[in-house]
Parts: C-alpha cells; structure tokens; sequence
C-alpha cells in the first residue's frame, strides 16, 4: 500500500462524509423511506428504563434482576415487557468502527444480555445518540447509523432510545429519518424511541418515522417547577395539553419516563402522575428500582 494511493482513499472518505454531514445539516438529507414502519405499538409502549434512578450506573447484574424483577413481581403480566438500558453502556468503538459495550459492567456481552431478558419473555432494549457523543460523553451514531444498527440487530435488540446531544447544526428530521431507514434495514424488527426533546415540534414530521417522540425536555421528579434542563409533573402537563392530535397508534407523544417510586413525591402525586400518563395515551416507561 503506497501513501499516495492511502491519501486518495482517506480524501475520498472525508469527502463523503462531509457531503453527508452537510445534506443532514441542511435538512436536505437524500434518504428515503421506502418501507413502512413495522407495527411493534399499536399501543402506547410499556416497560423500564434505567436512567431515572440509576444514571450511569448500569452493569449487567442490574439488569439481570431488573428484567427478573419486571418477570415475576406481575408487571409483565400487566403488559410491560420492554427493558431498556440508557446511557453509558457503551465504552468505545474498535479499529473497524463496531461499538463496544464497557467491558468491566458488562462482561457477558451486550448479546448474552439480551438472550437474558428474552428467556423471561421479554424485550430488550439499548439507548444511542444521533451526534458524535451521547450525552453522557460515550460514543454516538452519527456516521455509524448503518453500522450501528447491524450491530443492534445481531445483538437482538428490540428498542433503541435514540437521544439529541452533541448533534451541532444537525436537522432533526433528516438525523431521525436516517437512523430510521438504518433499522428497517438491520434485518430485525426494532421499536424507534426519538428523545429530540421537543424543540422541532416532531409531532408534524415524526409519525412515518419512528414509533414515539418526546415532546419536552426531561421529566424531574416533582411536583412542579424547573431544575436545569428538567421540568416537574405539572409543567410537563401543561406542555403536552394541546398535543394529544399529533399521536395515533404505532406512533406516540411521550411526556419522559415515569417517576413514580423515587422518592421526590407523594403517594398520592405518584398516583395522578401514572393515571395522567394513562389518560395522555403515553407510554408507560417505569424509571425506578423495580
């Protein structure tokens, strides 16, 4: 291999990826989607998510009981079946390009994980980022999604939680459309959770493309008020009142994961936060220690 002929190819890459980089930024993104989406929620998707109560501080022992917890205490058998592990899985990227889950919380295997909660008769889902980093600093999709998306398959992954950090000038419709596309042609059937937050207003463009939307920034556990980038129970409330025309089925608002049972409110809050996610038709996503 000369260095002239390694230059042309490493031009030619850069240029590419450019070109992409720009028609993603510009909303101007070629990208069709030429299959419907699959139909994996004609109801508004219920399960867990790891990053309410636990952050960063995920290992596969966690979620081996989390998914033993969900399969015996009677919330599989109330209709929850998804078990969904947020940020910071994943470590690095090898010298092809693959994602790497962090080798010390999850020694098995991201795979052998996944098989785990399948044998409990339920679903398995990971979390990325349509930018250069997820925003907890790991490795995003953005110029992966293809690559990442063959990984998930194999992996048998059924949910992706897809988020918005580090995304720069990127168009939110072509980023989502993208990954999108990259799943329906990974050979499995995977549930598409956009986490845009809201700021593009997704219930005009996301219906044909994934199969909810956050319609806000991140739900905190109050009652009511602002924390950072956090809304309390009330404020999110209000900011999906006039929502409820943008979802029909296989395609949902979603108002952040549930709170209930971290301690931040009342029992009897807890109790019109679930019921108030029931009449919103949003999904129910548990985010405490099962």
């Amino acid at each position: 291999m000369t260095s002239t002929w390694l230059h042309r190819v490493l031009l030619a890459v850069s240029t590419c990826l450019v070109a992409a980089s720009a028609q993603a930024q510009t909303g101007h993104e070629t990208l069709k989607l030429d299959t419907p989406k699959p139909n994996l929620a004609p109801t508004p998707p219920m399960g867990w998510n790891s990053w309410n109560k636990f952050a960063c501080n995920v290992s596969e022992q966690l979620i081996r009981q989390q998914a033993d917890a969900m399969a015996n205490s009677g919330m599989k058998a109330a209709g929850y079946q998804y078990i969904v592990i947020d940020d910071c899985w994943q470590k690095s990227r090898d010298a092809d390009g693959n994602i790497q889950a962090d080798p010390e919380r999850f020694p098995s295997g991201i795979k052998a994980l996944a098989d785990y909660v399948h044998s409990k008769g339920l679903k398995f889902g990971l979390y990325s980022d349509a930018g250069s980093a997820t925003c907890g600093g790991r490795p995003g999709s953005a110029g992966h999604e293809f690559q990442d998306a063959r990984q998930y398959a194999k992996w048998g992954v059924d949910y992706l939680k897809y988020d918005w950090c580090y995304t720069g000038q990127r168009n939110a419709e072509a980023a989502y459309t993208i990954m999108a596309k990259a799943l329906r042609e990974s050979g499995r059937d995977i549930l598409l959770s956009m986490c845009e937050w809201g700021n593009s207003k997704p219930g005009r463009w996301a219906q044909p493309v994934g199969h909810m939307w956050r319609t806000t920034g991140d739900i905190w556990d109050a009652w009511k008020g602002k924390k950072e980038w956090s809304h309390g129970l009330l404020d999110i409330i209000d900011m999906n009142a006039e929502l409820w025309a943008d979802a029909a089925p296989n395609a949902w608002n979603d108002p952040d994961m549930l709170e209930v049972g971290n301690g931040g409110m009342t029992t009897t809050e807890y109790e019109s936060h679930f019921s108030i996610w029931a009449m919103l038709a949003a999904p129910l996503v548990a985010g405490n220690d099962m």
